[in-house]
């Protein structure tokens, strides 16, 4: 899986460090007992138990990037995080089947700004591609199309920013190759298409440790 991490890669966690989930109703799943935040905090903390790392999520059902943008100060800025997570752009294409989407115009002006905002508390910032909205194999579902626009949009923007990409679009895809034989478009990762199962919380979570540098569960 290290692929999918960007040439800004992993560093070391350090003591006291707060890190911060922005994203939308994945993210806010993620807090629960079978969360991928949730099990990235407990491995965490089982390899660490005297550094006092604190893993915080701040999803929202079903927020695009115009309203992380409007609750960044609120949930994120304020928090003074040493690391945050953003892991958005899921209903950005995903809402354009009621035409409430994001333009791509808007996505990537919005990521920037978030990032910009980001950057002057001198946070670290992991920016995740977004990952799947059906998981028949490449081509196989309605917006892949659209997702891999918006996914090469956050891998430009951070080569652009020096920011450390997740590319999670990349990992589910390579994952749904090896594990999803019969071609489905659900099961595997997800519970519907979009949101995580036990099995694609557990992926997830690896994915997330591998990105702070910690061993994954055995």
């Amino acid at each position: 899986m290290t692929d999918t991490i960007e040439a800004i890669g992993p560093q070391p966690l350090k003591a006291k460090d707060k890190i911060i989930f922005l994203g939308d109703s994945i993210t806010q799943s993620g807090v629960l007992a079978d969360g991928y935040i949730t099990l990235a905090s407990e491995q965490i903390t089982r390899l660490y138990p005297d550094l006092d790392i604190a893993l915080i999520g701040a999803g929202f059902n079903g927020h695009r990037v115009p309203n992380c943008q409007k609750r960044l100060d609120r949930d994120v800025l304020r928090e003074h995080p040493s690391i945050v997570f953003i892991y958005i752009g899921v209903n950005d294409v995903w809402h354009w089947q009621h035409n409430r989407g994001t333009t791509p115009e808007d996505f990537e002006s919005g990521l920037r700004d978030i990032i910009a905002r980001i950057q002057t508390i001198e946070a670290r910032i992991i920016l995740c591609t977004p990952s799947v909205i059906g998981e028949k194999l490449d081509g196989g579902n309605a917006y892949d199309s659209m997702l891999k626009n918006y996914a090469n949009i956050s891998r430009t923007i951070a080569h652009e920013t020096e920011t450390q990409l997740l590319d999670l679009r990349v990992a589910f895809m390579a994952y749904l190759r090896t594990h999803n034989p019969h071609n489905e478009s659900k099961g595997v990762l997800t519970s519907d298409g979009v949101h995580l199962n036990k099995n694609g919380n557990c992926f997830l979570s690896k994915l997330v440790l591998e990105a702070l540098s910690v061993p994954p569960v055995d």
